[in-house]
């Protein structure tokens, strides 16, 4: 039997959960700061929360950014986690499914990432030519950065991604 997986935007009762969420599902990374920041900028952000069974599973962000000089809404999706008991049992693909609709529905055009390609390719991520992330990649990262067309547009987009704030550290984009 498959365990129904609800999604709903995160709340201040969420705290506690995405606070050992993300040490656990990145035991090798401090995300926290990132996403404490992000959260404390909840107009430009979507924050979505999965439920397994009535109990928090998994989290993702999606950013409201743009690209220099162009009229496009685009967005960065990250960070996500899933919570290492239910990782490989569809709660990620969930929530980047409900964020990717909830992102077009409010007129996001082109969605971003930085991530593995094999896990991200799933949604229709592919490397990104045009538009240049905040910070140079280092080679090996090249292939990461990605991106996906919403709501039909495949028309090419170029130029640099403006990020807020808590997105414009260097170290995100090159350690």
């Amino acid at each position: 039997m498959t365990d129904k997986i609800d999604i709903r935007e995160s709340a201040p009762g969420d705290a506690a959960f995405i606070e050992k969420l993300y040490p656990d599902a990145f035991p090798d990374e401090d995300l926290l700061p990132l996403v404490r920041d992000l959260l404390s900028e909840a107009q430009n952000v979507l924050s979505l929360v999965a439920i397994v069974n009535g109990a928090p599973a998994g989290h993702v962000i999606f950013t409201t950014c743009s690209v220099v000089d162009k009229p496009d809404k685009v967005a960065l999706l990250g960070p996500l986690a899933v919570a290492p008991a239910r990782q490989r049992q569809g709660v990620g693909g969930a929530i980047v499914d409900a964020g990717l609709r909830q992102v077009e529905d409010a007129g996001a055009n082109r969605v971003f990432v930085l991530g593995d390609p094999a896990y991200y390719g799933r949604f229709g991520f592919a490397t990104e030519d045009g538009v240049t992330p905040p910070y140079p990649l280092p080679e090996e990262w090249r292939t990461a950065w990605q991106s996906l067309s919403l709501g039909g547009d495949k028309a090419p987009l170029s130029g640099a991604l403006t990020v807020p704030q808590p997105w414009r550290q260097r170290a995100l984009w090159t350690s």
